[in-house]
């Protein structure tokens, strides 16, 4: 193989890897499977819950530019089993201003959120794997004494975030879990193209909350029931 050769495959791969790396926008579709036997673990929740019912799958679409990023649920007509078991959220998130926005449907009620995008301690190790053909890195946040969340992150893609609200990291989270792997996340399809700027707007609504004033208005319609403390715990931990 001559010199002239060799130059011309090195400028090829250094090109290449220079555009991975400047991936600026697109969509990623990920798909969550939340083990609903370790989330309403002491519930008795085998009496009223089949063997086969307890891996719940949804899907959602992040749409992301070095500016903004919006995740949702990706729209179905199909009817599902548990719908009320797992939260879907909308998040909207705005690099430039630090805020974030946020609609929450709790029992059939949308609710609508506005604070700052959430800080969160990111370790990132050397462990590696490829997601949706895409290299990754494993980091770590460890969020108190008991919780622990994994998540695996692209710097390919060079927006820093995620699914729902996470974010921090030198690139796109493609992977995510819980330490018991109670809920994973895995990106299925990456798509790389301009997403129109109308995705990016705000929902046209009177009235928002501030986390703390939502949480007030949840525990003050719901609290009293049976099943509102995980839901509040979901919902209003520090995790999502």
């Amino acid at each position: 193989m001559n010199s002239k050769l060799k130059g011309c495959i090195l400028f090829i791969l250094l090109f290449n890897g220079v555009c991975l790396a400047q991936v600026l926008q697109g969509k990623v579709t990920y798909e969550r499977k939340t083990n609903l036997y370790k989330k309403f673990k002491g519930d008795n929740v085998k009496e009223w819950m089949k063997e086969e019912d307890r891996i719940k799958t949804d899907f959602f679409e992040l749409y992301f530019t070095d500016t903004f990023s919006l995740f949702k649920p990706q729209e179905n007509d199909l009817k599902e089993r548990f719908s009320w078991a797992t939260s879907k959220n909308t998040v909207y998130q705005n690099f430039v201003s630090q805020q974030r926005y946020l609609v929450k449907i709790i029992w059939g009620e949308e609710l609508h959120m506005t604070d700052t995008l959430k800080t969160m301690r990111w370790r990132i190790t050397e462990s590696s794997r490829k997601i949706a053909g895409y290299n990754c890195r494993k980091a770590i946040w460890q969020v108190n004494d008991s919780v622990k969340i994994y998540a695996w992150f692209s710097q390919e893609l060079e927006a820093s975030t995620g699914p729902e609200s996470f974010r921090g990291l030198p690139g796109t989270i493609l992977g995510l879990a819980t330490e018991d792997g109670g809920v994973v996340y895995f990106a299925k399809k990456v798509e790389v193209f301009k997403p129109e700027a109308k995705l990016f707007e705000l929902p046209k609504k009177k009235k928002t909350y501030t986390l703390n004033e939502l949480k007030e208005l949840v525990e003050k319609k719901f609290g009293h029931e049976k099943w509102s403390k995980p839901m509040i715990q979901e919902n209003f931990g520090q995790v999502w």
